[in-house]
């Protein structure tokens, strides 16, 4: 696979990225729109949901990416390998969820993964990340009940805030009485995940669900 070389970060806050995209035709990008969706929220390069497409093919996957040529490639790697099942959007999630949420069919969207988000470490840049207060209101207004959000990273404090905000939302219940799940409930892991794991490094994981 040739590779779009993009900046590794980019901020959400800044002019080009504060605004929302409008909404696709999801008949035209989805050829069945009545199978349940999941939603991978900073799908980076996409290969996560690539293979989740192939592995569940009675699903479709719909990964969000601020970064634009990402989107354009992994678009072109989905096409090439027939997966009409699995596409991809360029925007800022958090300018773009509610109205991306409101215009797809009610109850669709059936699984929400937030995976290794940007951490930005620096107390000032901290509003940047993606989980905020705003997007769990937004994702509790339009999951529907029995809808089930994945959240995952290897920075304890990030992890933490995820988990955190999920929690003091009262649409979501945490599925499990540790604080953090030890194993990946999906069948596919993402390159960090594999990464981290290989080093032997920790990863942070927490499950919920829409009640």
């Amino acid at each position: 696979m040739a590779l779009v070389r993009v900046r590794e970060h980019v901020n959400p806050l800044s002019r080009h990225y504060d605004r929302a995209i409008e909404p696709p035709n999801w008949s035209q990008l989805f050829r069945q729109l009545d199978r349940p969706l999941h939603l991978d929220i900073g799908c980076a390069k996409g290969h996560f949901i690539l293979a989740m497409g192939a592995q569940e093919p009675t699903w479709n996957f719909l990964g969000l990416e601020i970064r634009e040529p990402l989107v354009h490639q992994a678009n072109r790697w989905a096409e090439e390998r027939g997966l009409e099942n699995v596409r991809y959007l360029p925007c800022n999630a958090n300018r773009s969820i509610r109205p991306l949420l409101a215009s797809l069919p009610p109850g669709i969207v059936q699984r929400v993964t937030i995976q290794f988000p940007d951490p930005w470490f620096k107390k000032r840049h901290q509003k940047r990340r993606v989980v905020q207060p705003s997007l769990v209101k937004d994702l509790a207004e339009f999951l529907p009940l029995g809808a089930q959000v994945f959240v995952q990273s290897d920075i304890e404090d990030v992890a933490i805030e995820m988990r955190d905000r999920f929690c003091e939302h009262a649409a979501f219940r945490l599925t499990h009485s540790l604080p953090w799940l030890t194993q990946n409930p999906l069948p596919i892991p993402t390159e960090r995940e594999k990464s981290v794991l290989d080093q032997g490094l920790p990863v942070y994981r927490a499950l919920f669900d829409r009640i």
